[in-house]
């Protein structure tokens, strides 16, 4: 009888050490998936701290090939998330620019809304080419381009202009604002520079 009992004991003693080995193997093995697990839900998170190709994209100088714009043209690109106006302006359309000054606010850009070599009556590097930032300086709405004499019915005598339809603010082919209107400023020129005759880079300045 005392030989069963200390068979038991014996018994019971050499499981301790395995019980509490497998305890502790599991213990651990547990907690290295669930930090694992935890490590997984956690790289998302991170790395939706990290900004995405577009946010990455959004403030990079944007290249414009402008050969195959014809005299007259407008075109649109995406600069910082902003539309960008390239106009090809006519001789006629440059010509006309003197005549309607006395009807704007800022008629020499004195308020600093284009870089410095941009403070000119043509409000460009090249007179040829007008490049705008086209977001009106009232409330933020984008403005018609307005031809072919269509403009001359809030601007009389000016053929051609921009006229914003949110609340009536109208500005020249220089981006220069007409008086007695909500808008404030003349239209943005952007940091600009001319890479060849043909190729406009928007955002940095030369």
């Amino acid at each position: 009888m005392s030989n069963v009992s200390n068979d038991a004991n014996e018994s019971a003693t050499n499981e301790q050490p395995q019980s509490t080995n497998r305890r502790k193997f599991l213990t651990v093995a547990t907690s290295v998936i669930g930090g694992i697990g935890a490590a997984g839900a956690a790289v998302p998170f991170v790395a939706s701290w990290n900004p995405s190709a577009k946010a990455k994209a959004a403030g990079a100088d944007v290249e414009v090939d402008i050969s195959g714009i014809a005299p007259g043209q407008l075109i649109r690109v995406m600069w910082r998330s902003k539309p960008v106006w390239i106009v090809r302006r006519t001789p006629e359309l440059l010509a006309s620019l003197e005549g309607v000054e006395g009807d704007l606010r800022d008629p020499n850009s004195e308020n600093e809304q284009q870089p410095a070599y941009a403070k000119n009556r043509y409000r460009s590097i090249k007179e040829e080419y007008l490049v705008l930032v086209g977001i009106c300086t009232h409330l933020g709405c984008s403005p018609q381009h307005l031809t072919d004499g269509a403009f001359s019915e809030y601007a009389e005598g000016v053929p051609e202009g921009f006229f914003c339809p949110c609340h009536g603010s109208k500005f020249d082919m220089a981006g220069r604002v007409f008086k007695a209107v909500p808008a404030p400023l003349n239209l943005v020129v952007p940091p600009h520079q001319f890479l060849s005759d043909t190729t406009v880079l928007i955002g940095s300045d030369a």
